[in-house]
């Protein structure tokens, strides 16, 4: 029996791997939903090809896309809009998995709604668990949810936990003799570059990642690291551990994705080469596995692998992460919401790559905290946390 899935962020990188192997194994997945915000005509050569049901576009871009539909001869296809249509098809009664890879806090609402309508969720937007962990982590337990994780680190710690683990159940893995997760990470595209030449990063070097191929946000983040403060939050409330049992190692080769080491001295690493189709299809997939375009990986190519600690002096974003996560709260919100504009100035040349992390420590301290147990109050201190960031960036640039 087909299972229908709903592609949160259908045009990006993760929904181009989402849908190749969705392609590949075309006899049990079918496409329900999918949704874009700016790239309309990629949403529309992916209706042409994997024809949903139910296509979900900003407001603004609903007769463009209707107009373009028809053209095609799909105007069987619904055209629903904006935050209202995300929610709507993330936990519509037909839909039996979601992958959930819209960037950005805008990600919160539909992973959320999909999670409470008992979902298979494939999560690849860390900031909706990065924004409120606590409040997702006890829905998907309540809904019984299957939430799994598509990012390549945690999916790759996933594959390291003991077989009958449950994200969802909200067990904690040291219980069950794990000592420590080892998080990789390839150090971006600076890893090497001196301090001082880290001002004059231009947004384009910045997009340009050494490994892996993603959109221009969350190559920034991997350029200053937060990627990796983001993926250090989620780990912590996906596999409900302290953020001191969570070590991030640098490894430039991208090969192991991650680790978990044990209580008897045991390490276990997952390998492969760097392509999300393999962390997608495990997810979908899961308990079972099924093939992948990705390519068996070369140990006689793929023979050196080298690891090193981060260097938070120069890339301090890292750390405020941790110190965010430490503190609880809406701190994580308060993080993520001024990276996010922080990032946007920079790939807009409002200011240099060394200030994002100042921008976000300004944030940070500037905003009081208070507990993140209300939806309400979390989606009000990304606002306010918004603002703050954006009065700070125009008197800097003043």
């Amino acid at each position: 029996m087909r299972q229908n899935v709903c592609i949160l962020g259908a045009t990006g990188s993760i929904g181009d791997s989402t849908l190749k192997v969705l392609a590949q194994h075309a006899e049990h997945y079918a496409v329900f939903a999918v949704t874009g915000y700016h790239r309309i005509d990629k949403l529309i050569e992916i209706c042409i090809e994997h024809r949903p049901k139910v296509v979900v576009v900003p407001q603004n871009k609903q007769q463009e896309t209707w107009q373009k539909l028809q053209q095609h001869g799909l105007s069987n296809i619904e055209i629903l809009t904006d935050e209202q249509g995300l929610v709507h098809v993330s936990s519509h009664a037909d839909v039996d998995v979601v992958m959930a890879a819209i960037v950005g806090a805008a990600g919160l609402l539909p992973t959320l709604a999909a999670v409470r309508a008992g979902k298979r969720v494939l999560l690849a937007n860390k900031e909706a668990l990065v924004m409120s962990g606590d409040i997702m982590m006890q829905e998907a337990q309540k809904n019984n949810a299957l939430l799994l994780p598509v990012d390549s680190e945690h999916n790759a710690i996933f594959q390291c936990l003991p077989h009958d683990y449950n994200i969802s159940k909200n067990s904690t893995p040291l219980k069950q003799g794990i000592s420590q997760v080892l998080l990789t990470a390839s150090g971006g595209p600076f890893l090497h570059t001196p301090a001082d030449e880290l001002i004059k990063v231009t947004p384009a070097q910045a997009c340009k990642h050494p490994n892996w191929s993603m959109g221009r946000k969350i190559s920034v983040d991997s350029a200053t690291l937060m990627n990796k403060g983001l993926e250090l939050i989620e780990a912590c409330h996906l596999f409900n551990i302290c953020e001191s049992y969570v070590t991030v190692v640098v490894h430039p080769q991208s090969i192991i994705h991650s680790m978990v080491q044990y209580i008897d001295g045991s390490t276990l690493a997952q390998m492969g080469n760097p392509d999300m189709c393999t962390p997608i299809a495990h997810a979908l997939a899961w308990p079972q596995r099924i093939h992948t375009p990705v390519p068996a990986l070369d140990l006689f190519v793929n023979h050196q692998l080298d690891f090193q600690p981060p260097d938070t002096q120069r890339f301090p974003a890292l750390q405020l992460a941790r110190e965010a996560i430490k503190e609880g709260g809406v701190m994580p919100t308060i993080l993520n919401a001024a990276n996010e504009i922080a990032v946007d100035a920079f790939l807009n040349e409002k200011i240099k790559f060394t200030d994002i992390s100042k921008v976000i420590d300004y944030v940070l301290n500037a905003t009081s905290n208070v507990a993140a147990n209300d939806l309400e109050v979390i989606l009000s201190h990304d606002i306010l946390a918004r603002r703050t960031a954006n009065t700070y960036i125009q008197r800097k640039g003043q």
